[in-house]
């Protein structure tokens, strides 16, 4: 009994950090950057709350439109390939726009009346939201070619490697980039903790002091990124001078290791399409046309579609309809709406959460998933994408319980029957602790896929094409986030800071309803979308 519990304990939380490779940690800086952006999550909801009036709905387009760099990836993902020496160019653009970003938010809170003579607050708002993932977008699409370029193919004696490992291996690499992306989450909700000690005390101009050095310590999120390349650069040529010592001629040490294991083509289907999503976007989002958002989506769904489908005929048929068919599935299951942030406000004035339990509750869930991530790691290198998924939505759909029962009251029967321990904030805590892992261990079975059936001279192109398809269903989870919104309106209290008059109640007769509406359609779109994948010719068993 001890030997399987130690074999257990060494195969699911050993192995995992035994195969960690030097090779593996330029891409983790990347990813950990985006993890530590997480920093100035909680402070952006009170800003919005605090300073700005604009509705539930709104703030989910305002979400579509952020989403949308991310379906970029596909020409960014074959510019990444066309330009593999240069992709540190890449990362530092993307860290001057994620500064820029910051910058402006900074500056909005600590001279707003200066910022306020340029534009509106809300307009300075809405431009730093739509920067900061276009910076976002551009690193992460070079780190994740980076990750399949770290995955050896080869053992040291020059042998190919098993299919089983190589999964093992891809399975460990992603796995480890949402490591580094959670345990970037967890450093930053332990800073959010002892930034928000006694906030809730603070006058008004106090509270925005404490905004802004956070706004300003992000600043270090474009360093850590920029730290990662340049390390990334230092390995590189540390090996092609080594590589010259050995006496190998110049041109054979710039193949080796700084070109792709196969040159590339430019695809100008994909530039095509790309420029295409680009001008449709431009055109729609400046005018004041109906439907704007649902015309750029149907769009660029059609655009990344041709692209796919361009894409698949490099690929052996069964594998093609293997990735479509998953690809759809994972689509569906991210496309599943949200709450939007009536359900943040509902906690904030009617529960009373303040900002450092909200980071208390960060921080729980980003250790949870961190050790979830681990732990299921063996199931999803071992069962299949489709499984997984039906796993997960079961288990979303019996978490999403607690925050219903939540805004009808339970905890007031909890707390009777057990002398005030199980309040809200405990039935928050323990919510939070068994849902946390499942959105982020939903990625890795899809990221391992691709990694491991990435062609050898399109690895950034056919990453981000695919993950870009995938990254729509989150634009569409911001539509249907809005259409419900629309439908169960739920308003905060809005008071003008001159004058502390009301100029928006709170409302949150209609919040039960749109939970409960939400938590039906994130179950049932799934389990349906698998239902008809696996009962057709698309059908996967990877």
């Amino acid at each position: 009994m001890l030997t399987s519990t130690q074999e257990w304990f060494k195969r699911t939380f050993v192995d995992v950090f035994r195969q960690l490779r030097w090779a593996f940690l330029p891409p983790l800086m990347v990813y950990f950057a985006a993890g530590i952006s997480g920093v100035t999550a909680i402070v952006g909801t009170f800003f919005v709350k605090e300073y700005l009036g604009l509705s539930a709905a709104f703030l989910a387009a305002l979400t579509f439109w952020a989403g949308l760099p991310w379906a970029l990836k596909m020409p960014l993902g074959h510019l990444v390939d066309l330009v593999w020496r240069w992709k540190a160019l890449l990362v530092y653009l993307g860290a001057a726009l994620i500064a820029a970003s910051l910058g402006i938010m900074y500056a909005l809170i600590m001279h707003t009346e200066a910022m306020r003579q340029l534009l509106s607050v809300e307009a300075w708002f809405v431009v730093s939201s739509l920067l900061a993932p276009a910076g976002y977008v551009v690193q992460d699409t070079v780190a994740d070619a980076m990750t399949v370029e770290a995955v050896p193919r080869v053992h040291s004696d020059g042998k190919p490697l098993a299919e089983e490992e190589t999964k093992a291996l891809h399975t460990t690499m992603q796995t480890l980039g949402r490591i580094a992306l959670i345990g970037g989450l967890v450093f930053v909700a332990l800073l959010n903790i002892v930034m928000f000690s006694g906030v809730e005390s603070l006058e008004q101009s106090q509270k925005a002091d404490v905004y802004a050095r956070i706004y300003l310590m992000a600043l270090a999120i474009p360093l850590v990124s920029v730290s990662g390349m340049v390390l990334s650069q230092s390995m590189l040529a540390a090996r092609a001078r080594q590589l010259r010592e050995q006496g190998v001629k110049a041109d054979e040490v710039d193949r080796l290791v700084y070109s792709p294991g196969q040159s590339t083509e430019p695809d100008y289907w994909i530039f095509g399409g790309g420029a295409a999503f680009v001008v449709l976007t431009l055109a729609i989002g400046i005018s004041d046309i109906p439907l704007a958002q649902e015309i750029v989506f149907c769009g660029s769904m059609a655009i990344t579609s041709v692209l796919i489908y361009q894409l698949v005929q490099k690929v052996p048929r069964a594998k093609a309809r293997a990735l479509i068919g998953t690809a759809l599935i994972i689509f569906v299951f991210r496309a599943a709406p949200l709450p939007g942030a009536g359900a943040t406000w509902f906690m904030i004035d009617q529960l009373h959460f303040d900002q450092q339990f909200l980071s208390v509750l960060s921080l729980i869930a980003s250790c949870l998933t961190l050790i979830g991530m681990v732990l299921l790691r063996p199931l999803m290198a071992s069962r299949s994408i489709a499984y997984i998924v039906v796993l997960l939505t079961l288990a979303s759909g019996v978490l999403a319980l607690p925050n219903i029962g939540l805004y009808y009251g339970i905890q007031n029967w909890t707390a009777r029957l057990t002398g005030g321990v199980v309040d809200a904030h405990f039935i928050a805590i323990i919510e939070t602790t068994l849902e946390s892992p499942l959105g982020q261990v939903a990625m890795i079975p899809l990221l391992t896929w691709i990694a491991r059936n990435a062609p050898a001279d399109l690895k950034a192109t056919f990453f981000a094409v695919m993950a870009s398809f995938t990254n729509m269903a989150l634009t569409a989870s911001s539509l249907l986030t809005k259409y419900l919104n629309q439908i169960f309106v739920v308003t905060r209290e809005v008071k003008d800071h001159a004058t502390d008059t009301v100029q928006t109640p709170a409302d949150y007769s209609q919040l039960g309803w749109l939970l409960i509406t939400v938590t039906l359609i994130g179950v049932l779109m799934p389990l349906l979308t698998v239902l008809l994948v696996q009962r057709s010719r698309l059908q996967t068993h990877d």
